[in-house]
Parts: structure tokens; sequence; C-alpha cells
């Protein structure tokens, strides 16, 4: 495709100059055992309650929940699948990923999907999670369940995958913390990477960041969550930094990353002092509107 004079001025856009989105196909999830499915009921039934004590707690201190901030641990694993993935081997990989948040504790929030636009790393698709705190991302990545799903049914598809994790704060509520309700059941999850130049000066980073949370805060119409922070992935080094944003929808979407207040930021802010970056968005399907 021809890429347009817009994208080559943002630098980290999407690549292609009209968006012919192939968003991620519903998940068929094949048949489980009655052991897994009291398994899940387990895990669901073990969450409700943490969400209904956090909630009590929130209902105590309601006047205070809306000046507050909860920090929460984000974690972005990116694949990069063979060509000759199959619809069938492409659901059973983005199957057992998704499934992964029944089989340990800690996991607050998860989306998934096939990338929609291509990109310079040729990263087909992308893994979301959220994280209470640290600890629980550290016990994910020792899991012997998640480990399994890697080697069998994430690494038999793929031959490469990125992780970014960093620690970031939402507002403190329970829909916030835990992605839940109605305007978290469907819409456009970004990611951005950004790798910032060694010899960029004073606090120009953070700078940038600040600025670029200043345009999405004055969009609230546009986006529904942002979240920003520092990789602390020792094992995945290639970028600095990361960025997913929650958009209320594909037309959001593109309102936002053409609007000059978006390209201004880029320009002035980040392409004077980033090395490299990666954007690349999925669509969220309906996923309902209760809590769990």
């Amino acid at each position: 495709m021809q890429l347009s004079e817009n994208y080559r001025v943002m630098g980290f856009a999407m690549q292609c100059s009209s968006y012919g989105y192939s968003f991620c196909v519903p998940h068929r999830f094949a048949p489980i055992s009655l052991q897994a499915f009291h398994q899940w009921n387990g895990f669901k039934s073990q969450r409700n309650n943490q969400i209904t004590a956090l909630c009590a707690a929130d209902d105590r201190n309601s006047n205070l929940a809306s000046h507050r901030k909860r920090k929460i641990v984000e974690h972005i694993c990116l694949l990069k699948a063979k060509d000759d993935l199959s619809e069938h081997d492409e659901n059973d990989m983005l199957d057992y990923l998704y499934t992964t948040q029944y089989q340990m504790g800690g996991i607050v929030a998860i989306s998934l999907g096939r990338v929609s636009s291509p990109n310079p790393d040729r990263i087909t698709h992308a893994l979301y999670m959220r994280f209470q705190r640290k600890e629980n991302l550290e016990k994910f990545y020792e899991n012997s369940f998640y480990l399994k799903v890697i080697e069998d049914h994430v690494m038999t598809y793929c031959h490469g995958l990125i992780n970014v994790d960093y620690e970031s704060e939402v507002d403190d509520d329970m829909l916030s913390i835990f992605r839940k309700g109605e305007e978290f059941s469907h819409g456009v999850e970004f990611v951005l990477l950004l790798s910032f130049n060694e010899g960029a000066l004073g606090n120009q980073e953070e700078h940038a960041l600040v600025s670029l949370a200043t345009v999405l805060l004055e969009s609230p119409s546009l986006i529904v969550q942002f979240t920003k922070g520092f990789n602390f992935n020792q094992s995945s080094k290639e970028y600095t930094h990361g960025v997913v944003i929650r958009f209320r929808s594909v037309e959001a979407f593109e309102i936002l990353i053409h609007s000059k207040e978006y390209k201004d930021v880029w320009i002035s802010k980040f392409q004077p002092i980033v090395q490299k970056s990666l954007s690349l968005h999925f669509l969220v399907d309906p996923v309902g509107t209760e809590i769990m």
C-alpha cells in the first residue's frame, strides 16, 4: 500500500494509507472438561469475592475515591505468527492465552487479538494483561500452566515475541481497575512502545509522555483509559517505555491519531528524542457489561 503523507509525518502511526481493518475474529472456545469447568468457576468466584471486598471498601470511602489513584502493573506480549498460521491454529493460540486468567491469580484484566495493520516489527497478535502488583506478574511468568501454554500453543505457531512490563496507575474505582462495565466492553486497544535516545536531556522522556497524557485527557469522548510507564522487563529491553490506550471505537481511534494535537505532540516532543517506536492496535470483541 502507498504510505500516506500524514503517517510519514507522525513517524509511528499506522502503516497503511487507509484503514483496511482485519480485526481479530471472535474466539471459538473448544469444549472443556467438567473438571476444567469447575476450576474456571472457582477462579471466577475468587475474583468475585475480591471485587466485592474492594467495592465495599470503596463504598465506605466514596467521597475520597474519585481523588485517589491505584497502582497497577501492565503486561504487553506481542507475537510474530508464522505466515502459514491457519484460522484453527490461531483460535487455539488465542483461546489458550485468554483462559490463562482462569488458571492463576493476580490477573485483573485481559484483552488480545489480531493486529489490524502491518508494522515494521511484523507483529501479528497482541496480548494485554493487568496485574495488581509486580509480585503477581513474577508468579505469572513462572506459572507452570502459562509456561506450558507458551510452549505448546504459542511458540508452535510463532517465531518470536516481545514482552514489555511497566507500572502505572488508574482511578481508584473497581470499573477502572478491573476494566469492566459498558465502557470497556468494546472499542480499540492501542499499544505504543518507545525507545528513547540515551542522550535525551533531563526529563525529556517524562515531559513527552506527560504532553501525550494531556492530549488524551482532553479527549474523554474518544478514550476510556490510558496508562504509561518505564519497561522494567530485564529480558526484553528493545523498548524502554510502554503506553496502552483504550479507545471507545474505531472512529474515536481514527479521529485522535489524525488530530493536529496528536501530531504536534509527536513532532515537537517525541520525534527529537525517540530512537525507535512501534504502534499497533486491535479490535476488542464485546464481552458484556457485568463485572464478572
